[in-house]
């Protein structure tokens, strides 16, 4: 097994500007270059090329982490602060929305020692961000202590099927599929506006209507509030690992794969309109793909495309705390939940020009 490298680099900002007009979002912050999960599918493999490095076993196992990261943010937010002269509200609208985890997981397993994700998160929150965050991790838990005290927060939890063999041999490190649904159960429950990212569906593989339909049916379950079915894109790089991991894993749809995908990264135009077709019915069918004022749209990596529209106290939350909801037979007993170091301290969400304010 290779040995995974974690290298810490600085970045000059934190917050990237998305330029793709057709995304909904302004911002986008990673605190992260490579996945631990190993997503042998995962479109990011493919930005590993423009820092001079491969989109094969390297993405797993050479970590690159912005150890700067939340004080490059600091920077860049109070510098907006100042232009807006300390109007923090009026300052947040103008930057609008910020997604985090748009290249590489947020929770991937590093994340639970370093709490990169978790300072920036802090940040978000004490400037009044709207913020958007994505990931296949339950260890987005941990930081229910800050998502439950901010105003304007949606959880996209990302997983394509509920078969655990198959996320063995295809993510061999990202969490198992109940966890992140009891995940997607105690966001919701807590409050949090979550969604279910089906990403990538995988041909042949996960992109049976019966098994969709499932995955659909137990989030819902869970209290998901909308939902986007993304099917796999195939980008030059990523094709060739990809192949190769399933060479060894399911022999059997290499060739038919070759002849799917053989015009180039997206998948022969036929399969694409029937699969676009079933992915809009069901998810009409669990009323998962309406738009409402409050909700978010989803976000999605520059790579996928996307089938269909979809909407969007104080001290560490506990599991005794969690609002009530709704009884699921078919939910296994609660784990604890991952706790932060420290819980975030009133402090630490609130703007400086706030905390120098006092009542005569």
């Amino acid at each position: 097994m290779a040995k995974t490298i974690y290298e810490q680099v600085t970045t000059k900002q934190t917050l990237n500007r998305v330029k793709e007009e057709r995304m909904p979002f302004e911002w986008s912050i990673n605190p992260y270059r490579g996945c631990g999960h190993g997503c042998s599918f995962c479109y990011a493999r493919a930005f590993q090329v423009f820092m001079g490095m491969g989109a094969e076993d390297e993405f797993q196992h050479h970590i690159f982490m912005k150890s700067n990261a939340a004080e490059a943010l600091e920077k860049q937010l109070s510098s907006a602060a100042r232009k807006f002269d300390y109007d923090i509200e009026a300052m947040s609208r103008s930057i609008g929305e910020v997604a985090i985890g748009t290249a590489t997981d947020p929770y991937q397993p590093i994340e639970g020692k370093e709490g990169i994700t978790r300072e920036c998160l802090k940040l978000l929150a004490k400037y009044r961000i709207s913020t958007s965050i994505t990931t296949r991790s339950p260890l987005v838990l941990r930081d229910m202590d800050i998502l439950t005290r901010m105003e304007n927060v949606s959880v996209n939890m990302s997983l394509n099927t509920l078969s655990e063999d198959l996320i063995r041999k295809l993510e061999p490190a990202s969490p198992h599929p109940e966890g992140r649904l009891d995940a997607v159960h105690r966001l919701s429950a807590a409050g949090i506006r979550t969604g279910l990212f089906v990403a990538p569906v995988l041909p042949f593989l996960t992109d049976r209507e019966s098994e969709l339909k499932d995955l659909l049916s137990q989030a819902k379950d869970r209290g998901v509030s909308y939902a986007m079915i993304s099917l796999l894109r195939l980008s030059r790089d990523v094709k060739k690992w990809y192949l190769e991991t399933l060479k060894h894993q399911y022999p059997e749809v290499v060739q038919p794969y070759r002849e799917l995908y053989g015009q180039g990264a997206y998948a022969e135009e036929n399969y694409v309109r029937s699969f676009k077709s079933m992915a809009a019915r069901l998810l009409k069918e669990y009323e998962l793909n309406g738009l409402t004022r409050e909700a978010t749209s989803p976000v999605v990596g520059p790579s996928e495309r996307i089938v269909s529209g979809a909407s969007q106290e104080n001290g560490a939350v506990v599991e005794d705390h969690l609002p009530p909801t709704r009884d699921l037979a078919a939910s296994p007993q609660p784990k604890k939940l991952p706790q932060p170091a420290a819980p975030v301290s009133g402090e630490e969400l609130m703007p400086d020009v706030e905390q120098l304010s006092f009542p005569f």
